[in-house]
């Protein structure tokens, strides 16, 4: 993962006032990216920016035509590396209302807190947020104790490897908590319920309109929770590999294992003990999948499964979509990862 260059609150804020915020070299863009940009058209619509895809989808598909939706991530942009140029940061504070997830991109997280903005929502209080590493979902480590996790020379390799991941990602979350709540869909439709109930106080008027979108909204979510309970409950195999640990929800979700090649964090590097102790798993489980995703390089996907003599294949964590994405909105992007997943665990 890039480096960031983090601003103390105090300092942004005061910066924020003369509308100029720290900028990188590799920013990708200054304005606010979709709809009419915050501050409306004058047409009366909400005036919304979404931090992401996955809150501008809510926000989207919630507010329908009463909202107008910017987002500050750029399609095709890794979020947890965005950095905001100065108009993104003004736009801030001329919003009606943000919605953003804290935690996932500390840029945002300092720029929403200079803001001051009164409808403000952190999506990661909507919800139950849980501490996930590289290893999650139904009990593994038994089994792999006796080979994998005892003394000796990996078990030294494997406890450096696992303080360098709590270093590492350290900035995931709140308190170390895995922010990928979009990919459980009942905890994002538990997200939906309340950015519905918080349009509703941001705009009364439109209340009404703003309810019947979230049942809608939520209607959709139980129907995908129940193909990927239906689809995935009779397979092969419980567990897949992906390059970052981004599935930790939807594993535990559906009895599923992940086991990612590095962290939370998309670009870590793995260690040369965790690529052996993937080896193993990978000829214990009966895994014939790595999965890598479409905003970051599946260079280290490949070499792991290469080494492996496994298959390749896309498992997206909606992070953002682009002409690469299968799909064109989160529902279809989600049903398209369901049928990943059942082809590479042997769904029957």
């Amino acid at each position: 993962m890039n480096v960031r260059r983090l601003i103390p609150t105090a300092a942004l804020a005061g910066s924020a006032a003369l509308g100029l915020v720290a900028l990188s070299a590799c920013s990708p863009s200054d304005a606010a990216d979709g709809g009419g940009g915050a501050g409306g058209k004058g047409d009366g619509r909400l005036a919304v920016i979404a931090s992401f895809y996955p809150m501008q989808y809510l926000a989207e598909e919630i507010g329908g035509t009463h909202v107008d939706v910017s987002t500050l991530t750029k399609p095709g942009v890794e979020p947890h590396d965005l950095e905001l140029g100065t108009r993104q940061a003004a736009q801030l504070g001329e919003a009606d209302y943000i919605l953003y997830l804290k935690g996932l991109q500390p840029a945002v997280d300092e720029a929403v807190t200079a803001a001051g903005v009164k409808n403000t929502v952190d999506a990661a209080t909507l919800t139950t947020l849980e501490k996930h590493g590289s290893e999650v979902g139904h009990s593994h480590g038994d089994e792999h104790a006796g080979e994998e996790h005892g003394g000796g020379e990996h078990g030294e390799d494997e406890h450096a490897e696992e303080e360098h991941a709590g270093e590492e990602h350290a900035h995931e979350g709140e308190a170390g908590t895995d922010p990928h709540i979009w990919l459980d869909p009942v905890k994002y439709a538990e997200v939906a319920k309340g950015v519905g109930a918080s349009l509703e106080k941001a705009d009364p008027d439109n209340a009404e309109a703003y309810r019947k979108n979230t049942t809608a909204l939520v209607e959709r979510l139980t129907t995908l929770d129940t193909a990927f309970e239906k689809g995935l409950a009779d397979t092969s195999t419980k567990t897949f590999i992906t390059t970052h640990s981004a599935f930790g929800y939807l594993a535990e979700r559906y009895g599923l294992k992940q086991e990612s090649i590095s962290g939370l964090s998309p670009e870590s590097e793995p260690s040369p003990a965790r690529i052996k102790e993937l080896r193993s798993i990978a000829t214990q489980d009966k895994v014939g999948t790595v999965f890598f995703e479409t905003l970051v390089s599946d260079r280290t996907a490949k070499t792991v499964a290469a080494d492996s003599g496994l298959k390749t294949d896309v498992l997206d964590p909606l992070e953002g979509i682009t002409k690469k994405s299968k799909g064109a909105d989160y529902v279809e992007v989600m049903e398209s990862n369901l049928a990943a997943l059942e082809k590479a665990l042997g769904a029957k």
